[in-house]
């Protein structure tokens, strides 16, 4: 992307405000404290993030699991308190109506939180662009069912066939999806947004190796390896430099082109043409 400024801010948020690691890894993900930090940092998000944002869970069940529990120890009520609350279903009547009151919310003003599913229907092709989306939250990474049949076949044929290693190629599945929801919040050269990798894996090299180019260029290291207190103090620095101005001027040239940098771009290629001994036809 030719950009004039650094439109989209990723952390990686391996810990909450007390410290302990957060992570959706099987063994961990019903810890009391995990469970906690993810709303916490939810809950903080919500409150300095304007217009929408959108919370992408590793699965439908994982996601049934946690908000039952932020339920039941009242943590739903704090998010409320900043957003209203729309949650992706199984049932593509359900979601395209919460999708459809969740712009009503945020054309509003109101502002509201979108709890969806990696893989799902939202992640695969709904764009939260302006401000509709101004914060994506991943909590997890979103790794396949181990156990799926057309996933061991899948690995068993890349082993055979191309010496890949299992690892390898969940850890790169799984990496994928999480970028591709991630890019759900910037859909032009004039949009922004914050990146929430919420999960204490994404500091490791290894993994973040895998993520796109844009998004590695984007990563700063003080932005590693961070706390929830830490993330919310970023994600008030960039929302508040990103919501001046744009300087149209600076970006002539580079993003946008005027009806000069036009025609100079033609007369280069005419001339490149030229040169290679082909004569440019009318109106090329």
């Amino acid at each position: 992307m030719s950009l004039t400024r650094n439109c989209i801010n990723p952390l990686v948020v391996t810990r909450g405000s007390d410290q302990v690691p957060i992570s959706s890894k099987f063994e961990v993900r019903q810890d009391p404290a995990v469970v906690r930090n993810y709303a916490r940092l939810l809950i903080e998000l919500s409150a300095v993030v304007p217009d929408g944002m959108v919370c992408f869970f590793v699965s439908y069940r994982y996601m049934e699991e946690i908000v039952a529990d932020w339920h039941e120890k009242e943590l739903l009520k704090d998010i409320c308190k900043n957003k209203l609350l729309f949650i992706e279903t199984p049932d593509m009547v359900e979601t395209s109506l919460a999708l459809q009151n969740y712009r009503r919310a945020c054309d509003s003003g109101r502002g509201a939180i979108f709890f969806s599913v990696a893989r799902g229907k939202v992640a695969e092709g709904i764009d939260f662009d302006r401000h509709y989306g101004r914060c994506v939250v991943m909590l997890g990474i979103p790794y396949q069912y181990a156990l799926s049949n057309i996933l061991k076949a899948r690995l068993k044929f890349l082993a055979d066939q191309h010496q890949i290693a299992e690892e390898d190629f969940t850890t790169f599945d799984a990496l994928r999806h999480a970028a591709q929801c991630m890019g759900r919040v910037v859909r032009s050269k004039a949009d922004y947004g914050v990146m929430i990798f919420a999960d204490q894996r994404y500091n490791r090299k290894n993994k973040r190796d895998k993520l796109p180019q844009w998004v590695r260029d984007a990563m700063k290291e003080e932005n590693l390896n961070v706390s929830t207190d830490e993330a919310i103090n970023g994600v008030k620095t960039f929302l508040r430099e990103m919501a001046q101005p744009l300087d149209t001027e600076s970006q002539l040239g580079i993003t946008l082109w005027s009806a000069e940098h036009l025609a100079r771009k033609q007369m280069e290629v005419a001339n490149a043409t030229t040169v290679l001994g082909k004569r440019p036809e009318p109106g090329e």
